[in-house]
């Protein structure tokens, strides 16, 4: 008999009482509204902020109505309950599971239920019984992300000792450049060192987004603006990522043209039901050689 049989009966039957592990879901923020900017929040946007509003009844008493989600708190918390009592929510703290938006709905009960002053600092490994986004927060009102140069909204009003601004400015000054493209959603413009980029999470599920890229770039129509070149993309919460890289003395403001001639093409390609033709089968081929998965 093995070992595993050996372990004693109440063991097992512990074990078989705890709730099962969250199923994987490939879009976690399917049917929120404006999915791509909470994919951009948690991918590709290093400072910002949005407020959600919690559906009516789901907490009582003195809960908050409101919740802040952030893209990065301190130490990487996954939430911070203030001493105003305001709730803030970290959501590119990492995974604790299959479902992105259980996680980051386990971070806003814990922040809730937190005492005033206090962080979140660890999640549970969220499972089948643990709530989504989608059930915590009223899926009625937009979505609206706020850029921030920095972290400075950290502290809101909060004085802070030595260590903490020596920790506040490492984290600003790490924080790349970004700027909102306001030609398409969830388009944005950033400096990485030397080097310019947009970077756009697409509205699509990922296969129809490669599709749609391959057919441009087989018709030679790939390039965003005078030379903006497509160099591979990004993969992350069901949804793709594409990355040119500009002109590395530009600015945001000169790709509102460029990003708006672009959305046309790339929505006509997306509904495009014609199987593709060897050259687009070329391109898709080298889209996905050239494609990265985020966490």
């Amino acid at each position: 008999m093995g070992k595993a049989s050996r372990r004693p009966r109440r063991e097992r039957a512990d074990q078989s009482s705890r709730p099962a592990p969250a199923p994987y879901v490939a879009r976690p923020f399917e049917g929120l509204p404006n999915e791509t900017d909470w994919v951009a929040m948690r991918e590709i946007v290093p400072a910002a902020t949005a407020t959600v509003r919690i559906a009516e009844g789901v907490f009582t008493g003195d809960a908050p109505s409101e919740v802040t989600i952030a893209t990065v708190l301190p130490l990487a918390w996954p939430g911070l309950h203030r001493e105003s009592g305001e709730v803030l929510v970290g959501i590119q703290s990492g995974n604790a599971s299959g479902d992105t938006s259980r996680d980051i709905a386990q971070a806003i009960e814990l922040a809730i239920a937190a005492t005033p002053g206090s962080p979140v600092t660890t999640l549970a490994v969220s499972s089948v019984d643990t709530p989504r986004l989608q059930d915590l927060i009223d899926t009625t009102e937009s979505f609206e992300i706020t850029l921030h140069d920095g972290f400075d909204f950290w502290v809101a009003d909060a004085d802070l000792d030595a260590d903490g601004k020596e920790s506040l400015e490492r984290a600003n000054e790490s924080a790349i450049p970004t700027t909102k493209i306001d030609a398409a959603p969830s388009a944005y413009w950033c400096r990485i060192g030397e080097r310019t980029y947009v970077r756009w999470v697409l509205p699509f599920d990922e296969d129809t987004s490669t599709n749609a890229l391959a057919r441009l770039h087989a018709a030679g129509e790939s390039h965003l603006g005078d030379g903006g070149r497509l160099l591979g993309c990004f993969r992350s919460s069901g949804l793709l990522i594409p990355v040119w890289e500009v002109d590395a003395s530009s600015e945001a403001a000169d790709f509102e043209d460029a990003v708006a001639a672009m959305r046309t093409r790339i929505e006509k390609a997306a509904a495009d039901e014609d199987p593709l033709d060897a050259a687009e089968r070329g391109a898709k081929a080298g889209l996905l050689n050239r494609q990265v998965t985020l966490r």
